[in-house]
């Protein structure tokens, strides 16, 4: 890992969007064949020997679902959400103005820029900065699915025991905005309306969300694909993928 050393730039918390979503799944392959079903593609793929494999899902070309095959022992499901930045020296510092620690930014395996910290509960949270010639910018015009059931991840679920504590914290140290009629959702700061939602209870299953134009087309893309569809609300449709999370869709209102 290579450390990149930030000249000084202006502070600002604005977010590109969503980057990515991380799961460490029961079945590797059923996993991957669920998502291409809907017509994603993977865009790349680290398989080292003796390791846990790793599948790059691609939604668009700065969207992914990553996919970590479970190595013995290890807790399934939701991971992380990596978030994106235009300028990841200038998000850090404005982080540290606000007396948060992420760890140093780095260039990683991928080619890449991105630095972590974690929430008030400890969930792990990442951010990236796509540099030219990286896996992710090489893929760019490629893996973009003919029928894919969406373009675009428009947000996802993160852990919140303590509804007031992680609201708190995202809003006020991180910059998101309050969704107008929803106490658990929150807006990335910046133009992408990409939003999370903090999710209470150990029974309640993790979820994605992609925006779709139509909930009546997207129904009858599903079916065709031989899955299961379900109503959450009269706006929101979902399947569930092979270890149980909510890949929901919904038409913006913007």
């Amino acid at each position: 890992m290579l450390l990149w050393i930030p000249p000084l730039h202006a502070q600002s918390r604005d977010l590109s969007g969503i980057a990515h979503v991380a799961f460490r799944v029961a079945d590797y392959e059923k996993s991957r064949a669920f998502y291409e079903g809907l017509g994603f593609e993977q865009a790349f793929e680290f398989a080292d020997p003796g390791k846990p494999r790793v599948s790059y899902i691609k939604v668009n070309d700065r969207q992914f679902i990553e996919l970590y095959e479970a190595a013995t022992g290890s807790q399934l499901g939701f991971m992380h959400i990596c978030f994106e930045s235009a300028d990841l020296q200038s998000l850090h510092a404005a982080y540290v103005s606000e007396g948060l620690q992420p760890t140093e930014a780095k260039k990683f395996r991928a080619g890449n820029l991105l630095f972590t910290m974690n929430d008030p509960e400890g969930q792990l949270l990442e951010f990236t900065q796509y540099l030219p010639g990286s896996l992710h910018s090489n893929e760019i015009g490629k893996h973009l699915g003919a029928h894919r059931i969406s373009g675009h991840l428009q947000g996802s679920s993160t852990p919140a025991k303590n509804l007031g504590d992680q609201k708190s914290f995202y809003a006020s140290k991180l910059g998101f905005r309050a969704v107008p009629r929803s106490e658990k959702q929150l807006e990335l700061l910046g133009k992408s309306q990409d939003a999370i939602e903090l999710l209470q209870g150990v029974e309640l299953k993790p979820r994605i969300v992609f925006a779709v134009s139509s909930l009546k087309q997207t129904v009858k893309m599903l079916r065709r694909r031989h899955l299961t569809v379900k109503a959450l609300q009269k706006k929101q449709l979902y399947v569930e993928d092979p270890d149980g999370t909510l890949v929901m869709f919904t038409v913006p209102s913007f």
